[in-house]
């Protein structure tokens, strides 16, 4: 009660008071005016703090900010001040949803999942599979090496236009 009869006595614009107050944001900050000595066209505006609070550690919402800095003219209001404080609370619930729906969806740089081979050891395996393998069996995995070639062994070692030079340069009389 003490607090608001103040605040209502220092927004009062009497014709001897030097600074004005103007406003007071959600924190307990309180936003002044006063004559600007060097230009006497307009105001100048501050905020001031509780005075045990660390500079960092003072917050200016952006309506405060756009008015301190006279983007808008008038100062914004209590209601105008809550009703953004609804909105970046919905703001905080919209962005945690989409961060789940971001979140359930599989990722390109992710691995894929490989389900693990099942272990068999030579006891499990029949006995027909476990015998030698035949020699033509043999005989035909070093043709079918032989038969692949290396593409690089035919590549030239030289660069397509290593021989290549300019040629001299020689005026013309064409005009």
């Amino acid at each position: 009660m003490v607090n608001s009869l103040w605040f209502k006595w220092k927004k009062l614009r009497l014709p001897w008071r030097k600074s004005f107050l103007v406003g007071q944001d959600l924190k307990g900050n309180t936003f002044w005016e006063f004559n600007d000595v060097m230009n006497a066209a307009r105001m100048r505006r501050i905020v001031r703090f509780d005075p045990k609070t660390h500079y960092s550690d003072v917050q200016v919402t952006p309506q405060w900010h756009q008015w301190l800095r006279h983007v808008r003219e008038h100062p914004p209001s209590i209601q105008e001040q809550q009703q953004d404080l609804v909105r970046q609370a919905q703001m905080k619930e919209l962005a945690r949803l989409a961060d789940e729906r971001w979140a359930s969806k599989p990722s390109y740089l992710d691995k894929p999942k490989t389900e693990p081979l099942p272990q068999t050891t030579d006891a499990q395996i029949a006995p027909e599979q476990q015998a030698s393998p035949s020699p033509e069996a043999t005989k035909s995995e070093p043709a079918s090496a032989e038969k692949k070639e290396n593409p690089w062994n035919n590549a030239s070692t030289a660069n397509p236009g290593e021989e290549w030079q300019p040629e001299a340069w020689s005026p013309s009389s064409k005009r």
